[in-house]
């Protein structure tokens, strides 16, 4: 029972959200409240560019399913080793070094799926 009791009462102090004591500076890490708002609004477009760059993810994963399903169906292999190095390559050239670990992510996320 003592678990139940605190429980919630740990989920409520972890939700900065929520708690009225805490300052948008302070949900921050600015220094004045002018800064703590440009920081806020930064944020929100952040998390709105986050949403559309997961609907592309899952978009590039559904065509890419599309493209397995189809060369497995005709005969080939479900990957297609030298088009994943020209995907690399681009991510590399556009982004550098993280670019590369970016697009494996990518690479790995739309493989198998068929």
């Amino acid at each position: 029972m003592s678990s139940t009791t605190t429980s919630p009462a740990i989920s409520t102090a972890g939700n900065t959200t929520g708690n009225a004591a805490t300052t948008p500076a302070e949900q921050t890490g600015a220094r004045t409240d002018e800064a703590a708002a440009l920081i806020g609004g930064a944020r929100e477009r952040i998390d709105t560019l986050d949403d559309r760059i997961i609907g592309l993810v899952q978009e590039r994963m559904a065509v890419s399913a599309v493209i397995q399903e189809t060369r497995i169906t005709s005969g080939g292999r479900r990957v297609n080793l030298s088009r994943e190095t020209a995907v690399l390559g681009h991510y590399r050239d556009a982004l550098g070094k993280p670019g590369t670990a970016l697009a494996m992510t990518l690479l790995e996320l739309c493989r198998g799926r068929v």
